[in-house]
């Protein structure tokens, strides 16, 4: 009898040079989780103008943005210690050569950071959000999205303590029960357009938790 086990992760910082295959996995994993819910027409449309090559492009090459990839790790990454959930403190900044072995596979996740813009009356400057997080279906699990969330809060709260915001579908229950363990309560909600259908958005937020020695 076979096994099957589950390849450990690796994440990295994207570069703009990433843009094509974060395209590919964005419209991806998109369509896996929710285009079921839209007509053709209307999905074809968001996807155009949320993940184009030139829109994500334009992103990565905002300073005040920054997204990570997640690789499932090869037994050479492991042996060369490359970058693993229990050591996610050392990402890579844009302009550091990815692992070698990274280049050549295609990524399965990825979340994004961003300042927040969620429309909530108690938004404010300097605030933080989770824009995005997303896994490939068939790779979730192993603690894979606590590593990209855990990567993405430390990079917003690099400086110090700051409320962060996240929105998530008001259907997608398990998204909700995993932010709510990481100290996201919902506060709030409105409608997120994808072509010309609104759906159901809750908005959630954490404030600022005091550092401990």
């Amino acid at each position: 009898m076979g096994t099957n086990r589950r390849k450990a992760a690796m994440i990295r910082r994207a570069t703009p040079t990433d843009a094509e295959a974060l395209s590919h996995l964005s419209r991806t994993c998109f369509t896996q989780t929710f285009g079921h819910l839209y007509a053709p027409s209307d999905l074809d449309a968001f996807l155009d103008e949320a993940y184009s090559p030139t829109v994500l492009r334009t992103e990565l090459n905002d300073p005040e943005r920054a997204t990570w990839l997640l690789f499932e790790q090869s037994a050479d990454d492991a042996a060369c210690g490359v970058l693993t959930p229990t050591d996610h403190s050392g990402t890579p900044e844009p302009g550091d050569e990815a692992p070698a072995s990274s280049v050549s596979q295609a990524p399965i996740g990825y979340v994004t950071a961003c300042p927040a813009h969620l429309p909530h009356p108690d938004v404010a400057p300097g605030d933080g959000e989770i824009q995005r997080l997303y896994i490939l279906q068939g790779h979730q699990g192993g603690g894979r999205g606590t590593l990209l969330l855990n990567t993405a809060l430390d990079w917003l709260e690099r400086g110090g303590p700051r409320t962060i915001w996240i929105g998530v579908w008001s259907e997608n229950y398990g998204a909700q029960r995993f932010y709510a363990r990481h100290g996201f309560e919902i506060v709030g909600d409105y409608s997120f357009m994808v072509g010309d259908h609104a759906d159901h958005e809750l908005i959630t937020r954490r404030l600022p938790r005091a550092i401990t020695a």
